[in-house]
């Protein structure tokens, strides 16, 4: 029997052949990467730190290369400027991933956020939203903010 974590890690890792992607694997990684991107700008105050922690995510959760990266988050950016609302993108999260997933995926929007070594209380305010928008409980909110805050590193 496999735990959470090991589904979790199947699953990114199914997601992560961009010449073997479904049409709803590019969905969802457009809408994760969509959602990392807000984040780090939400503030506008964009540090290479926040950056290179949205790289990180994708790279991680993906396994996917620089250059593969580099023109999701171009597709990414483009449609996060398209957008007039988060739903186009948390529904299509809330259809494809567990509630251990999206946890997870909480987790990495506080790295982004974390990332410069300080909260802007934009970010925050977003990362609230956005874990209304995905279902996820406000307990499971709080202790994977503390989590990172506790370990801004891992």
């Amino acid at each position: 029997m496999s735990t959470l974590f090991e589904r979790l890690d199947t699953f990114f890792k199914n997601l992560s052949s961009p010449a073997g992607a479904t049409h709803d694997e590019h969905d969802l990684r457009l809408a994760i990467a969509a959602l990392l991107l807000e984040v780090m700008q939400v503030d506008d105050n964009e540090h290479p730190e926040e950056r290179q922690a949205v790289i990180d995510a994708l790279e991680y959760h993906f396994q996917l290369a620089p250059n593969e990266i580099h023109a999701l988050l171009e597709e990414a950016s483009r449609q996060q400027e398209q957008a007039s609302d988060y739903h186009r993108f948390t529904r299509l999260i809330n259809q494809q991933l567990d509630a251990e997933q999206k946890a997870r995926l909480l987790e990495q929007l506080w790295r982004v956020a974390y990332a410069d070594r300080r909260l802007d209380k934009y970010e925050e305010h977003l990362i609230r939203k956005l874990a209304d928008l995905l279902h996820i409980p406000h307990q499971v909110f709080i202790t994977r903010k503390h989590r990172v805050q506790n370990k801004p590193n891992n």
